[in-house]
């Protein structure tokens, strides 16, 4: 099915602080809207990585966007992806990011465009063909795993799962959405943050 499902793992603790409410109503105003919005609650304390893959495995549109419980998108977020995947002819669009509360931890990458001999981080809020996502999939890196010289979480290693499989990654060099944080970031650790609030 044509069009895009957007995807949010959330834990009970995003629900009761109204988190969860405004990356609900960030894409209730997108200028695009998508096809489905499926929201999954971490009811189990499983950790991001299984919580998004359980939305994931939910999707039969052609393109699936991901969006943290605690952030928001712009209203033109979607439309803005999609504009630059046909575009350019990509499977995996990352845009930048605005920061709340914070500093951007990874600067020197906005604006610096993708290469596939040097990859780096981008933060999950992604647009991706939903073929290539299930594919690849989102699975926890082992403990003590690496790579680069650091530890990535399921995002980095889903990141790297669609290089191997052949992706076009592009970057888009816009800030389409804000990174909350908020002191309670969880790092889609299940006991880290608010994620050990039940």
């Amino acid at each position: 099915m044509s069009g895009i499902t957007v995807v949010t793992p959330a834990h009970p603790a995003r629900q009761r602080s109204g988190m969860l409410a405004r990356a609900e109503a960030s894409v209730a105003a997108q200028t695009l809207q998508p096809v489905r919005h499926l929201v999954v609650v971490d009811e189990e304390q499983q950790g991001a990585a299984a919580t998004r893959q359980r939305g994931l495995e939910q999707v039969d549109t052609e393109w699936v966007a991901f969006l943290d419980s605690d952030d928001e998108l712009d209203a033109t977020h979607l439309e803005q992806l999609l504009a630059c995947a046909r575009a350019l002819g990509a499977d995996y669009v990352y845009p930048w990011f605005r920061v709340a509360g914070g500093a951007d931890p990874f600067p020197m990458f906005y604006g610096r465009p993708w290469d596939d001999e040097q990859p780096h981080q981008t933060t999950i809020t992604i647009l991706v063909r939903t073929g290539l996502a299930q594919l690849v999939g989102f699975h926890e890196p082992p403990p003590g795993s690496t790579v680069g010289g650091h530890r990535g979480g399921e995002d980095w290693h889903f990141t790297l799962g669609c290089l191997g499989a052949g992706a076009r990654i592009v970057h888009h060099p816009q800030r389409t959405w804000t990174w909350h944080h908020h002191g309670q970031n969880s790092s889609g650790q299940p006991g880290r943050g608010d994620a050990r609030r039940r």
